[in-house]
């Protein structure tokens, strides 16, 4: 069944041209030219990706990103904003408020399209996704559900995908540049502090992974071994 993409953007043109090339590889596009229409439209069809605009008049796209992920219904939807902003700072206070991606304006459609499959993109094939137990932390990759002492932990998918490896490869130095390019599947040009958001989000939510996963400097991550 084709996957439903949400544009959110007040460009019609832009707009269009993200469509047309969405629906060239299967997708089915979802417009919106404002925050509020979107959360609308998201409330009411059942989208698999958000593709964000940042500036947009009344709610914008950071606003929409922080209510998305405050409901429960859409806290793990994935989201990739669309800034016209070269400024960093941007750039990080929309992944920290959950987005999972970031394309700088202006930019190449195909490589927005290459952006979502690669997030859209299963890592395993079905009977394949094991389990991974950690300490009191299980994550089951078939249910895409994240435990903790018992309790639920919600991920954004990207977040998800950042926990699994370092489970997957607990106790290996990972550089963020092998994140990068594991994680968000494609040869990635921007700041590699990306990767040090997504790992900070996963420190607040599961707190006990502060000091489980290491930090090397001018290196990258590790989870520890210990159990």
């Amino acid at each position: 069944m084709p996957k439903t993409i949400m544009i959110v953007d007040d460009e019609p043109d832009l707009t269009r041209l993200v469509a047309h090339h969405l629906k060239q590889e299967g997708f089915v596009p979802v417009c919106a030219s404002n925050g509020s229409d979107a959360l609308k439209k998201i409330a009411a069809h059942q989208i698999s990706l958000v593709i964000l605009d940042v500036m947009m008049p009344e709610v914008d796209g950071l606003d929409v990103c922080k209510q998305l992920r405050s409901r429960a219904e859409t806290t793990s939807l994935p989201v990739i904003l669309l800034t016209a902003r070269a400024d960093e700072s941007d750039k990080v206070i929309g992944l920290e408020l959950g987005a999972d991606d970031y394309v700088t304006k202006p930019f190449s459609p195909k490589e927005l399209v290459a952006r979502v499959k690669a997030l859209l993109r299963r890592s395993k094939t079905e009977g394949e996704e094991p389990i991974y137990h950690y300490r009191h932390l299980m994550l089951d990759t078939a249910r895409h559900e994240v435990n903790s002492d018992g309790k639920k932990i919600v991920l954004t998918a990207k977040e998800f995908s950042l926990l699994e490896v370092l489970l997957e490869k607990r106790g290996r130095v990972l550089t963020r540049d092998s994140l990068l390019k594991s994680i968000w599947g494609y040869d990635y040009f921007g700041t590699t502090r990306t990767v040090d958001v997504h790992i900070r989000r996963l420190r607040e939510k599961i707190p006990f992974l502060s000091k489980a996963i290491e930090t090397l400097p001018s290196l990258g991550y590790k989870l520890t071994d210990e159990q």
